[in-house]
């Protein structure tokens, strides 16, 4: 009813005329410039090679293409077309209501020994469509990764997996160290260790330190910029010359101390 090119009544006024707001009339969507879609189209093929661009690294990666364009530009546009940058969330560790909580016993603890004590983590790693969670399982004295796991799923399954290929691996500790995480307060993990007499360790809420040689490594990991494939050929590269020496883990120590590096 509202003809906007009206020769004598502004829009405002047609909307007085039939009693309803200004701000209820809209004017058409107006489409993209073929300019702007083929810029888009730029922005999607980056960001499948690099998810983890945000809008200021998409900016610099299209000024480096000669795009002249500024942040909120590509921002609304990634905006538009859905992309959003993978990163480190603190997702991971949230805790599940009904699980219950165990106390932190590793304070004032000398850990000097294997198998005195053993800690869990989860974090993303990037993929070229997406993301995958990686969960690693490593004795706390030894820096030595004993079981790990790879899921595009966040259940407790994986972590569970990873649990009992380490304790068929390497026996039991005397205590298993993990975040809040839901994964690690669930039955099907907290049972296993109880069935295997382990006593069960929780950093407090908050307390990455609690965990601090797994969460080091870990935040090192969610930035490989390697693929999956590599990854595993890594993994089973280094399993094949471990053996089954409790003293060596699944991946060397001087590549578990270069985690943040991609492997050669």
């Amino acid at each position: 009813m509202i003809e906007p090119a009206h020769q004598r009544l502004s829009i405002a006024a047609q909307c007085r005329l039939l009693s309803i707001s200004r701000s209820s009339y809209y004017y058409a969507p107006v489409p993209e410039s073929e300019e702007t879609l083929a810029l888009m189209r730029v922005i999607d093929a980056a960001f499948l090679d690099m998810p983890w661009y945000g809008s200021r690294q998409m900016v610099r990666h299209l000024r480096r293409g000669g795009y002249d364009v500024g942040r909120r530009r590509v921002r609304r546009l990634m905006g538009k077309m859905g992309l959003s940058p993978i990163y480190q969330r603190p997702r991971t560790s949230d805790p599940h209501p009904q699980h219950r909580i165990y106390p932190y016993l590793l304070r004032k603890l000398e850990i000097v020994r294997p198998n005195h004590v053993w800690c869990a983590d989860v974090t993303y790693i990037p993929m070229r469509r997406g993301f995958l969670y990686l969960v690693a399982v490593m004795d706390w004295a030894t820096r030595k990764v004993l079981a790990w796991r790879l899921s595009n799923t966040m259940d407790a399954g994986f972590c569970v997996a990873a649990l009992e290929e380490a304790l068929a691996r390497f026996g039991r500790p005397e205590i298993f160290n993990t975040d809040q995480g839901s994964q690690f307060t669930s039955l099907a993990f907290t049972s296993v260790l109880r069935d295997a007499e382990v006593r069960i360790s929780m950093d407090g809420r908050g307390r990455w330190m609690d965990n601090v040689f797994i969460e080091r490594d870990r935040f090192g990991a969610a930035h490989w910029p390697c693929s999956l494939d590599h990854l595993l050929q890594h993994a089973a590269t280094a399993l094949g010359s471990s053996g089954a020496n409790p003293g060596r883990g699944l991946w060397t120590d001087r590549c578990f101390r270069s985690w943040g590096a991609c492997p050669p």
